[in-house]
C-alpha cells in the first residue's frame, strides 16, 4: 500500500522583517544576507526581508539581492495597499515593491472598520477598492502576491461581513495567498477555530496565518489552523519568535511541531535536523541570548536534573522525552545539581570518559561535595567545566599544571579619569617559580593577563583559550557589599565551549575560582586533542 503524500505547508519567515521590530534587535546588511543563505540552505519557502522603501539599508538590501539566486526561497517584499487617493498605477509604494526584483509581493490591507474609519480615515467603500486595485497591479505585473489581512480576526469580531468583504476584495483580484493575521495577538485557539470554519466556507484560494504572541498563544493558533483546515497551508512566523511587544509565532515550535506531531512537510528532508543551529545562530546574529527553556531547540529542552528522570532517561529516553533530541538537532543533557542521583553522577562521568559504575565511593564522594557546594551557593547546570574538574579531581585524572602561591590585585585611578587595575600572580610549574604582573582594564582582566604571562612559555596552546563571558550574581543581597557573589565563566577554544564558577564573598577571590578552572579545563582538553 503506497504511502499516503503528506501535506505540503509553505513557510514564510519574517525574522528580517517583523522580527527586525523587535525592541532590542537590528540587523545589519550584511547580517541580513548571511540569514537569507541560511534558510535557503534548510529550506524555508519564502523569506520576507523589508519594505524597499522604508529605510537606506533595506534599499541597499534589495540591491545586493538582485545580485543573487537562491535554490529554495524565494524573497518576498514587504509593503502596503496604495494610498487612499492614488490610483494603483500611481502609487510611489506599489512601484518600488515591483522595482525592488524579489521574487514575491506582500501587501497588507485592513480589515476591520475600527481601522478603517479611526486609522486610515477614509470610506468602507474605498478601502475594498484600495485592496482590490493593489492586488490586481501587483498581480498583473509580479508572477506572486501574498495578501495579508492586518487585523482580521479582530476586524471579523467587530463586524463579521465587512472583514470577509476585504478578503473576497484580495480574492476577486487573483491573490495567490490570503494571510490572516491576529495583529494584536490577543486570539484564543477556540476563537480561531470558530472564524476559520466561516472563513473556509467563504474563500476558495490557499490561506495562511500569521499571528502574534501576546496571550501566549501565537504557535498554538497556528497549530491548531492547520491541524483542522487542509486549505490552510501557509505558516507565517519568525525565528525564536522575535517580533514586536511580545513576538511571533515562532518557527522553531511550528515547524517541528507540524513534521513530527502532524506529519506535514515543511522543510526538505532531512533539513529538520539543523534547526537547533539555525536558531542559535539568529539568536547570535541578533545578539541576543538565546531561551534556555525554548521548546525543541533550547539548550534546556532536553535537559534532565532530577536523579528519578535521569535514572529513566538512560534506560528509556522516550519515557521523559517526547521526542528524540537528534530531530531538531538538538542533544540530551545531564545536569548535575543538589537534586541529582548517583545514577545522574554516572552518566555524566562517562560523558568526560571517567567510569564510575563500579566506584561507588567516587560517586558518593562528588554528590556530597556537589549538594554542599550547592549549599553554599554554587551551580553546576552553567559549570559543566568545573565539575569536570571535580569528578576527574575525584577520579584521581586531573593534571596538575600549576600551584598559585599567591595573587594581589591593585586598583588605581588616575588624574587623566582612567581606571587602571594591576595584578600580580605567583605560582608554581613544576620546580619553577614565576612571578608576573598585568596590567588590565578591570581586576579579572588583569588577573587573566598576568595568569596567562606566567604560563605561556610552559602551555603555548593557552593562547587558543578565550573569555566569552563574565557573568556576577549576587546571591543574599540583604547582607548588602559583604553578600556572596557568584561568578560565572564561558570560555571557548574556537572548537569547544565551557563554564567554570566561583562563589566568595570576595568577587576577586569568586572571580579567580572560576579563572582558574577556565585555564585548567581548556589546557587540559587541548592537551588530550
Amino acid at each position: 500500500m503506497a504511502e499516503k503524500k503528506k501535506q505540503k505547508i509553505y513557510v514564510f519567515d519574517t525574522t528580517l522583517r517583523d522580527g527586525a521590530q523587535s525592541a532590542d534587535i537590528s540587523f545589519s546588511v550584511r547580517d541580513k544576507l548571511r540569514i537569507v543563505e541560511r534558510f535557503d540552505d534548510i529550506g524555508i519557502d519564502y523569506i520576507e526581508v523589508g519594505f524597499p522603501a522604508s529605510n537606506p539599508k533595506d534599499e541597499e538590501l534589495f540591491s545586493e539581492l538582485k545580485k543573487r539566486k537562491y535554490r529554495n526561497s524565494k524573497i518576498v517584499a514587504f509593503g502596503r495597499t496604495k494610498y487612499k487617493d492614488t490610483s494603483a498605477g500611481n502609487d510611489a509604494n506599489l512601484r518600488v515593491l515591483l522595482d525592488s526584483g524579489a521574487d514575491t509581493m506582500c501587501i497588507f490591507g485592513k480589515s476591520s472598520t475600527l481601522h478603517v474609519e479611526k486609522v486610515l480615515e477614509t470610506t468602507l467603500e474605498n478601502n475594498l477598492e484600495m485592496i482590490f486595485d493593489s492586488v490586481q497591479y501587483l498581480k498583473a505585473n509580479s508572477p506572486e502576491v501574498i495578501y495579508d489581512a492586518e487585523h482580521f480576526f479582530d476586524g471579523y469580531k467587530l463586524d463579521r461581513d465587512y472583514a470577509v468583504k476585504t478578503l473576497k476584495a484580495a480574492e476577486d483580484a487573483k491573490a495567490d495567498f490570503i494571510v490572516l493575521c491576529d495583529t494584536n495577538g490577543g486570539c484564543l485557539p477556540g476563537e480561531i477555530l470558530e472564524i476559520l470554519k466561516d472563513i473556509v466556507m467563504q474563500v476558495d484560494i490557499p490561506l495562511g496565518l500569521h499571528c502574534h504572541n501576546d496571550t501566549g498563544c501565537a504557535v498554538a493558533n497556528t497549530v491548531i489552523a492547520i491541524e483542522h483546515f487542509s486549505q490552510v497551508n501557509m505558516v507565517q512566523g519568525t525565528i525564536n519568535g522575535y517580533g514586536e511587544r511580545c513576538g511571533n509565532a515562532d518557527l522553531c515550535q511550528i515547524i517541528p511541531s507540524l513534521e513530527i506531531k502532524l506529519n506535514r512537510m515543511c522543510l526538505p528532508d532531512g533539513n529538520l535536523r539543523h534547526l537547533t543551529n539555525l536558531s542559535r545562530y539568529i539568536s547570535e546574529t541578533a545578539n541576543q541570548v538565546p531561551f534556555g527553556a525554548q521548546p525543541f531547540v533550547g539548550k534546556n529542552a532536553f535537559a534532565h536534573k532530577a536523579g528519578m528522570h535521569v535514572h529513566g532517561v538512560t534506560k528509556a529516553p522516550e519515557a521523559f522525552e517526547h521526542i528524540k533530541p537528534e530531530l531538531v538537532g538538538n542533544t540530551r543533557e545531564i545536569l548535575v545539581s543538589e537534586l541529582s542521583g548517583k545514577k545522574s553522577i554516572i552518566v555524566k562521568a562517562k560523558e568526560f570518559g571517567v567510569d564510575l559504575e563500579k566506584d561507588s565511593d567516587s560517586v558518593n564522594r562528588i554528590l556530597n561535595m556537589v549538594q554542599n557546594l550547592e549549599h553554599k551557593g554554587y551551580q553546576f547546570e552553567a559549570a559543566d567545566g568545573s565539575f569536570e574538574l571535580i569528578v576527574k579531581d575525584v577520579a584521581g585524572v586531573k593534571k596538575k599544571f600549576f600551584t598559585l602561591e599567591s595573587f594581589r590585585v591593585l586598583n588605581e585611578k588616575r588624574t587623566d579619569a582612567i581606571m587602571v587595575s594591576e595584578a600580580t600572580v605567583k605560582i608554581l610549574v613544576d620546580d619553577n617559580r614565576i612571578i608576573e604582573t598585568a596590567e588590565g582594564d578591570g581586576p579579572v582582566h588583569a588577573l587573566d593577563s598576568a595568569l596567562r604571562k606566567a604560563l605561556t612559555n610552559f602551555y603555548p596552546d593557552l593562547e587558543k583559550i578565550k573569555l566569552s563571558d563574565f557573568k556576577v550574581r549576587v546571591l543574599d543581597e540583604k547582607q548588602g557589599t559583604g553578600a556572596v557573589v557568584r561568578v560565572l565563566i564561558e570560555s571557548t577554544d574556537g572548537t569547544r565551549s565551557w563554564g567554570t564558577i566561583g562563589v566568595s564573598k570576595n568577587i576577586i577571590e569568586a572571580s579567580w575560582q572560576a579563572l582558574e578552572d577556565s585555564i585548567v579545563y581548556g589546557l587540559m582538553h587541548l592537551e588530550t586533542a
